[in-house]
């Protein structure tokens, strides 16, 4: 395992996937751990859906493709246009080929429910970093809408998916991105 300072400063997005399964009982295991995240009045609220099929996966990332384009179509001013040469392309798939990918799910009423979900996520990825995986929160992934695809991933109307997760192992790792901490004010 990872020392924690270091999985802060190396863990990354993850775009290009070795072509080697995740061991189910791995997921589980980051999943345990995910499920360590601190939540409003500890209330839990998210639900996880593991796809380790490559061809239902696909089929996930074509709806939610289309779906895109749809919304892209209906509103020509949107920030998705920037992603339609991509989401045109048949042989994009917006997962990036990962063997799997782990939705991160929860109840529509739940107020505190994206930033509990965002905090699951967090540890999702940091859990799968310390064990040598690669994760991409994948937000193109969310447009899940046929009534078929949502009853076959267990989802009902009250549950929206909040943090789609491309999870395998990296073929590399990319280098860090610059950051930088704005401070707007310190009070003491």
């Amino acid at each position: 395992m990872a020392d924690f300072f270091e999985l802060l400063k190396t863990r990354r997005s993850i775009r290009d996937f070795q072509d080697k399964e995740v061991p189910i009982d791995l997921v589980r295991a980051i999943l345990e751990d995910t499920c360590m995240a601190p939540s409003s009045g500890n209330g839990q609220p998210w639900k996880f859906i593991g796809i380790n099929n490559r061809d239902k996966i696909r089929e996930l990332s074509d709806e939610s493709k289309k779906n895109l384009l749809f919304s892209i179509e209906k509103d020509p001013a949107s920030p998705l246009r920037k992603y339609e040469a991509a989401l045109r392309n048949k042989d994009f798939n917006v997962f990036y080929n990962a063997p799997c990918v782990v939705y991160i799910v929860g109840a529509k009423g739940v107020r505190s429910l994206w930033v509990d979900c965002a905090l699951a996520a967090s540890y999702f990825m940091f859990s799968a970093a310390a064990r040598g995986l690669g994760t991409c929160w994948v937000d193109l992934g969310s447009q899940i809408k046929s009534a078929e695809t949502l009853k076959e991933l267990g989802l009902s109307e009250e549950f929206h998916i909040v943090a789609p997760m491309a999870l395998g192992y990296p073929k590399s790792i990319p280098g860090p991105p610059e950051r930088k901490a704005e401070i707007l004010r310190i009070i003491s």
